[in-house]
């Protein structure tokens, strides 16, 4: 059973009829493309682990994955431990690593690299605590990904605001509010993979913004492999697997989210049991010939997980994300022809001409992606600075 039906599970169920498996896609919106390439289709709220729950029981199910879909991961693990199923980590763990709030809690309580942080219910005990805080501060909801509701601070007069919006996107109706940290050079969001509780796969990417966009701090541009420091790196693989020991964390696909900030330290951002959005398996898999998502979909039916070791890359891998600052229908997406014959290796669109195209604020509102490579970073570097050019977004 997948739980969502958005573009990034086509790999997934296509991996999986490719195996023989039977698969169901479940959510609240029928008319989800992913449901349109699966055996089966449920109708029952991903966040409702209960009702998920009922519905695996009675299609006895083999395994559960929410690959990609945040909403769906604390569910998974919610039906995997009452089945009896494999998953990442057991399901109290899930709740941790995907609270905002209480992973930060969890971070500082074991001596991990930690922001000053602090979750909460109410806008006005926020308000009334915003003294205690270092300014800025960056605002999120506690429960959501790709960006969505998340904004930095640095006026005290602009928190309400901030709030209020973080809240829109909190399924739970809870934010948390955190002191900001300069990075040092690019932050990171790859997917890692564990093998009998060991960090047997390590990724780093580095993340660039597009300042232009209304919310510049979703990424716009990830590169593999990444830029950071050996040293940095192995600095995070140590957290990660101290991390991963702590909490028991068995075989699996990790989405993490990383960084070297100005202060000389490197922290653990979020470290959330799924694959990440923005097809980033897709393109690790491209880049480095290990396949993630066929490894994934065989931790979760309780086969062996065989060939998972530390990436090596071929050559210098971007995933561009196609998106807009403005509103409008779209007409087109029009690619340099040149540009596309040397570095454009895969492409994916979520949108389609009459779409209605909204302005770049979260993952949710992408056009789509392209994966590029080049032999060098050096080259990768010159054409992100003219891409601008060879991608024409036509809207109406």
């Amino acid at each position: 059973m997948l739980l969502g039906g958005i573009r990034y599970l086509l790999p997934v169920i296509k991996a999986a009829h490719e195996q023989g498996y039977y698969v169901i896609t479940a959510d609240y919106l029928p008319n989800n493309i992913a449901h349109k390439y699966s055996d089966e289709y449920v109708n029952v709220s991903i966040i409702d682990k209960e009702a998920v729950l009922k519905v695996a029981q009675e299609k006895k199910i083999d395994g559960i994955m929410s690959f990609g879909v945040d909403p769906g991961v604390v569910s998974a693990a919610y039906v995997a431990e009452k089945m009896g199923l494999p998953f990442q980590c057991s399901y109290e763990v899930a709740c941790i690593l995907q609270d905002k709030s209480r992973f930060r809690q969890f971070l500082s309580e074991n001596d991990f690299n930690c922001p000053k942080a602090k979750g909460y219910n109410e806008i006005e005990e926020a308000l009334t605590d915003a003294d205690d805080f270092t300014w800025p501060v960056i605002v999120k909801p506690v429960d959501s990904a790709g960006s969505k509701g998340v904004s930095k601070v640095t006026d005290k007069q602009d928190l309400r605001q901030a709030i209020t919006t973080a809240l829109g996107s909190s399924i739970s109706k809870r934010f948390i509010i955190e002191e900001f940290l300069d990075v040092e050079g690019f932050q990171s969001s790859a997917d890692v993979f564990a093998v009998d509780g060991r960090l047997a796969y390590p990724a780093y990417s580095d993340q660039l913004f597009d300042p232009k966009a209304p919310n510049p701090y979703t990424p716009a541009v990830e590169i593999w492999p990444s830029s950071m420091p050996i040293s940095v790196q192995n600095d995070l693989n140590q957290q990660l697997q101290r991390l991963f020991t702590l909490l028991g964390i068995r075989n699996g696909i990790f989405n993490v989210e990383s960084r070297l900030c100005s202060n000389g330290k490197a922290y653990l951002m979020e470290v959330s049991p799924r694959g990440g959005g923005n097809r980033i398996a897709e393109l690790q898999t491209m880049a480095t010939g290990q396949d993630l998502i066929l490894a994934e979909l065989n931790q979760v039916l309780g086969n062996s997980v065989a060939n998972i070791t530390t990436p090596v890359y071929d050559g210098v891998w971007c995933n561009y994300i196609i998106h807009s600052c403005e509103h409008g229908i779209l007409r087109s997406i029009d690619i340099d022809p040149d540009f596309k014959c040397h570095y454009v290796r895969d492409e994916g669109y979520n949108l389609h001409p009459g779409d209605t195209v909204e302005p770049f604020t979260g993952a949710n509102t992408s056009l789509g992606t392209l994966f590029l490579r080049t032999d060098t970073r050096e080259e990768m570097d010159v054409i992100l600075s003219s891409v601008y050019n060879k991608i024409t977004i036509k809207l109406r």
